[in-house]
């Protein structure tokens, strides 16, 4: 055997890697006459324009200018409600934001929701137990609540204790949210954020004792379990236009206005381009997005 031969032989490149360098390099030639990739000068424009209608709502609602209006989700009634029954039972509200990190989106959704809840909890002078299981969720979880008791004129009802830390890893946490549940018996439990195989456990600890139950997510692999053991359920995207309506903040609210003229642009688009293909293949609309 030709140990030589064969070593030169692999050291040769194939036909499909040849063919492969040659396209590379075409493309590269190419890339260097055009300002942008072929194909996604489309993209770009659209980015760009979605991105400037986010802003202009940003900067309307800053202004308090008019906007579309947010539509009330039937979930959202229910938050006062829940909170009035804690109030008349004398027992606490929990919330959770589940397993979330910083930087998670349905993050940002809760923390809107409960400035909103800890606000009715001072004015309804009833307890408020927020949990949590990331220690850099939970210092801001304190500022909102602080906040919030000093907004309704009530800072001194305020109580850090019940701003807990209880585990970071996943099954520790929900083994000591069902036994705060058993010790504090909670009336009313609001569950917002993102959650996992802890779920289900949270909304039957919840039933077990008796509390209204209000919970969304936008992990849709949990959504059937909170819809199941629920009161009320905030679908999906729901949670970010409701932390918005009840936070009022410019940013939520211009951000979820202009997503959703956004997501109303792209499906007009969708309806035109398959019309038009339709009727004509490969015109000049096909060429346009091709770019």
């Amino acid at each position: 055997m030709n140990l030589a031969g064969a070593f030169a032989r692999s050291k040769r490149p194939s036909g499909l890697i040849e063919r492969r360098c040659g396209w590379l390099s075409q493309r590269g030639e190419g890339l260097e006459r055009s300002v942008f990739v072929p194909g996604l000068a489309a993209q770009f424009v659209l980015v760009g324009l979605f991105g400037m209608i986010v802003w202009v709502m940003i900067r309307r609602a800053r202004g308090a200018k008019r906007l579309p209006r947010i539509r009330k989700i039937p979930g959202l009634e229910a938050v006062e409600e829940a909170v009035g029954r804690a109030t008349e039972m004398g027992r606490p509200v929990h919330m959770t934001y589940g397993l979330g990190d910083i930087d998670d989106a349905p993050t940002f959704a809760f923390w809107g929701i409960l400035g909103h809840v800890a606000k009715l909890c001072a004015r309804y002078e009833t307890r408020l137990i927020q949990t949590n299981n990331n220690y850099l969720v939970m210092a801001i979880n304190e500022e909102v609540i602080r906040q919030a008791y000093a907004e309704a004129g009530r800072p001194d009802r305020y109580q850090p204790e019940d701003v807990r830390f209880l585990s970071p890893w996943q099954f520790g946490y929900a083994s000591a949210v069902l036994g705060l549940f058993q010790r504090e018996r909670p009336a009313a439990n609001i569950m917002i954020g993102t959650f996992l195989a802890e779920s289900l456990i949270f909304a039957e600890a919840g039933h077990a004792v008796g509390a209204i139950q209000i919970a969304g997510t936008a992990n849709t692999t949990q959504l059937p379990f909170f819809m199941a053991a629920c009161d009320f359920c905030l679908l999906g995207e729901e949670i970010y236009a409701a932390s918005a309506y009840l936070s009022r903040d410019p940013v939520l609210t211009g951000s979820v206005i202009g997503q959703d003229l956004a997501k109303i642009f792209i499906f007009a688009l969708i309806i035109i381009g398959t019309v038009i293909e339709n009727l004509w293949p490969h015109n000049w609309f096909w060429d346009l997005l091709s770019r």
